[in-house]
């Protein structure tokens, strides 16, 4: 914190003039506060959109608009390009998904899961893994995709 000396007149008109006292300033200065605070708020904001943590998958495109979401937290499993599921951030085998999947129907209220599916996957094993998650409790399933900026569109044939 910054400190300050206040100087103060003498007072009295005799001939002889005093020197001024030094009186300690007692006002914090707010400036630097201030700053590190303005620092802090942009560093903040920077920051919070790289902290959505995921697997890494390589979406496929389309023109589809987004689903609406719930009250609850998405629960989303995750196929990447190698063929490894993750229920959200956590590895786990094909064969303990249906029973981590029953596990946690129980304690949702929704039956609503995404299903992220890196584009370098053949389409048996995306079917596959919607069975496993229909046999898992969750019967309302939605593919997760990345927006299409139009490049790819009306191409096809």
């Amino acid at each position: 914190m910054a400190a300050g000396v206040i100087k103060r007149a003498g007072g009295g008109g005799g001939r002889r003039r005093r020197r001024g006292r030094a009186v300690p300033m007692s006002e914090i200065n707010v400036t630097p506060f201030v700053d590190v605070m303005l620092v802090l708020l942009i560093v903040f904001m920077v920051a919070a959109p790289l902290m959505t943590v995921g697997v890494p998958v390589e979406l496929p495109k389309t023109q589809a608009n987004a689903l609406p979401t719930d009250q609850e937290e998405p629960l989303t499993v995750t196929i990447t390009a190698n063929g490894t599921l993750s229920i959200q951030n956590t590895e786990t085998s094909r064969e303990d998904l249906v029973s981590k999947l029953v596990a946690i129907a129980a304690e949702r209220t929704s039956d609503r899961i995404y299903l992220r599916a890196d584009g370098a996957n053949d389409w048996s094993t995306v079917a596959e893994v919607m069975g496993l998650l229909n046999r898992g409790g969750f019967s309302n399933i939605g593919l997760v995709t990345d927006i299409d900026t139009g490049s790819s569109a009306g191409t096809g044939g």
